[in-house]
């Protein structure tokens, strides 16, 4: 029975182990953290919604459900070329036929960062991102800023819809207690037209909703720096916050930045169709999904979950071919495309683009349940409860 390493517990390495283990072979999973985050719906806990147990599926439960191995602990060192994988303990991983690398991202470095909170950062800042709203509501009133970041070596490291999610949630939370009026509501952005690559439709939509709930922008200024009370601009203007949530955009991991993988300018492994990493010219046995992986394709193209599944369910496939002797593979860039319920607290917006089309409609009330009955289905099919609906 053939080997297979995956590094990283998110939703690439999760499906991946899945997909493999029903194969037949002999997986490991390594995660630096013991629970599988549902990083989608933890926009509900700033504000109460959803409590943190609700957002997370342990591990332990995963593995008995699927069957692989699991290694909690973090990555320190990847050795491709020698087939050897460090943990953060000083165990040595080298007896594998195949190496998965789906570690994520790390985040861009912003001078005053430890100033703000992330969504998207690591799980327990939800949490505190929870707690600093309930103190502004404790005081009564103040100012809230919401904004997001890019990369200007990839673009499809910005991840800006869980900030708009998380913003127009807790607009709705304020208004629910009636104390709405009392908050100034900020957005930001360094961009022009923030969440331009979801089309003309959406970005239009969005303007609407900015106008229609009071949330004051300021976009097209580069960030200089994030400061204890505000987010100040190259320009030295600066954006006055009580609190700062800000999503920078991702970069390469620190693991394989350092490693002997190949990677883009921004630091992500570089991989053809397939997942497949070239080494030394030659095809190797190694494969990157998920947000470590570069993707290629139109300027649009985004890091998301369900890109990362493809990938996944596509490497396991190529894997087993590839065993076989077969040339046949399948490849993740037909699959391109963006796919989201926006979430606002009383409704959502569905949002879908692809090189042939590009909108958004809204959905009140109904795409509010759409969206928790997705984190239901997210949990029970990763646990092997209920299937997979066709094509997901």
């Amino acid at each position: 029975m053939k080997k297979v390493l995956i590094l990283g517990g998110g939703f690439a390495g999760v499906d991946a182990a899945g997909y493999l283990c029903k194969a037949g072979y002999d997986v490991t999973l390594v995660s630096d953290r013991d629970y599988f985050y549902i990083y989608p719906t933890s926009i509900w806990i700033p504000t109460h919604e959803s409590k943190f147990e609700d957002v997370c599926v342990d591990l332990k439960a995963l593995q008995a459900a699927h069957g692989f191995n699991l290694v909690v602990d973090g990555v320190t060192e990847i050795a491709a070329k020698e087939n050897r994988v460090t943990l953060r303990s000083g165990k040595v991983l080298d007896d594998y036929d195949y190496l998965v690398v789906a570690i994520g991202a790390q985040k861009m470095k912003h001078p005053g960062i430890e100033n703000t909170l992330s969504i998207c950062a690591v799980p327990e800042q939800s949490l505190q991102i929870r707690d600093a709203l309930d103190k502004l509501i404790e005081k009564g009133s103040g100012k809230i800023a919401f904004g997001f970041g890019g990369n200007p070596k990839d673009s499809s490291a910005v991840r800006g819809g869980p900030g708009f999610e998380l913003m127009f949630n807790v607009h709705n939370m304020l208004k629910k207690k009636g104390i709405r009026d009392n908050y100034e509501i900020s957005f930001f952005a360094p961009m022009a037209e923030p969440g331009a690559r979801m089309g003309k439709q959406a970005l239009a939509m969005m303007d609407m909703m900015f106008k229609k709930q009071n949330i004051h922008k300021y976009l097209g200024k580069k960030i200089k720096q994030f400061e204890e009370n505000g987010v100040r601009f190259e320009d030295d203007s600066k954006l006055e916050s009580d609190f700062t949530m800000f999503i920078p955009a991702g970069a390469g991991h620190e693991v394989v930045t350092a490693s002997d993988l190949p990677t883009n300018e921004a630091g992500f492994v570089t991989v053809n169709d397939y997942c497949e990493v070239t080494i030394d010219n030659a095809v190797s046995n190694v494969y990157a999904i998920g947000d470590t992986a570069a993707l290629e394709g139109p300027d649009w193209r985004a890091k998301q979950g369900h890109v990362a599944e493809v990938m996944a369910k596509n490497v396991a496939f190529n894997i087993q071919e590839r065993d076989k002797g077969s040339d046949e593979r399948k490849g993740y860039q037909e699959h391109l495309n963006i796919l989201c319920v926006m979430d606002t607290g009383d409704g959502a917006g569905f949002i879908f683009r692809n090189d042939k089309k590009a909108f958004m409609f809204p959905m009140p009330i109904v795409g509010h349940m759409m969206k928790k009955g997705w984190g239901w289905y997210c949990r029970n099919t990763k646990l092997g409860k209920i299937p997979r609906l066709p094509g997901m």
